[in-house]
């Protein structure tokens, strides 16, 4: 990873400036990633705090927890927490506004109290789909499930607290810290020849060893804040999606007995509760042309995942 110059002057001291950087759900897919990659990053102290450290179920006690934690100006908190269930958010809708809409909004003002900033992450659900090109931040957000509400409303919160604050939309989350789709596909054809996954269900894949890399450039204060898009660049299904992991498993010498994905319709999944959006690729042009990065594709993330993939 590129290391990063976080250098603060002080008319007082010569000693360099340390940013502190809290990443709450730090046992999670992308948290893990977050928490193990920037400790490499020079200049900055990451605090990687778990359910157990910071409970967004309890909104009142979540913020008193996190205001145990001595940070302030020059510094970030970064929110990967939430209820992601989006079936399990239909069926408790209360827990879900209190861990994705009422906990990041005390979170985002008591980061803006301290002149910190927040990066919160975000989701593509907050979109219907209806759209046949990619969502850009200026596109009006019309959630179909409960989760997306919940998530939107948690945007919107962050984003009222502070102008520093930064919500990043993410989507299809994958990665080694925890199981996800790609995951659940590889294993299933290692004992069985036949997989099948939904073709008409559109986004793009985020791999969170490049979220790691790119999220960084949130940490340099000079980037503005307010709403970002940020995936590897592309667009597929989850067919695609689920058949291409299968040939960069088996390129890679695992013993997969198929790489063939039978179509199924979103419309078939009947044990679906939540109505998901059927395309909600995000545009990723806003971050490239703030930072300078230019994601890769999501194809050369999964190979590269696969390169070193064990069950």
């Amino acid at each position: 990873m590129v290391g990063m110059n976080f250098l603060q002057p002080s008319a007082f001291s010569l000693q360099p400036f340390v940013m502190k950087v809290l990443i709450l759900g730090s046992n999670g897919r992308l948290g893990s990633a977050l928490a193990r990659r920037w400790k490499e990053l020079p200049d900055v102290n990451v605090v990687a705090l778990t359910r157990a450290d910071i409970d967004l179920t309890d909104p009142v006690k979540a913020e008193a927890s996190l205001a145990t934690h001595e940070f302030g100006s020059g510094d970030v908190v970064v929110n990967c927490a939430a209820a992601t269930d989006v079936d399990g958010c239909e069926r408790d809708r209360e827990a879900a506004a209190r861990i994705n809409a009422e906990s990041p909004g005390r979170i985002a003002r008591l980061c803006a109290v301290r002149g910190a900033r927040l990066i919160h992450i975000g989701t593509d659900y907050v979109f219907d789909g209806s759209l046949d090109r990619p969502y850009t931040e200026e596109d009006d957000p019309k959630p179909l499930s409960h989760y997306g509400l919940t998530k939107l409303e948690g945007d919107r919160e962050v984003l009222t607290a502070s102008s520093l604050h930064c919500v990043v939309r993410v989507s299809w989350v994958f990665g080694p810290d925890k199981p996800s789709f790609v995951d659940a596909i590889a294993k299933r054809a290692l004992t069985s020849p036949e997989a099948a996954a939904v073709h008409d269900k559109t986004s793009a894949p985020s791999y969170t060893e490049d979220m790691a890399v790119w999220l960084a450039a949130f940490l340099k204060l000079t980037v503005p804040g307010g709403v970002y898009h940020l995936c590897n660049s592309g667009t597929c299904s989850w067919r695609d999606y689920g058949e291409y992991a299968l040939e960069c498993a088996k390129k890679n010498g695992i013993p997969v007995l198929t790489t063939t994905v039978a179509p199924l319709k979103l419309s078939d999944m009947k044990g679906f509760i939540a109505v998901r959006p059927p395309r909600t690729a995000l545009d990723i042009s806003k971050f490239k042309r703030v930072t300078g990065i230019t994601p890769r594709p999501w194809q050369e993330a999964v190979d590269e995942y696969f390169s070193t993939w064990r069950p």
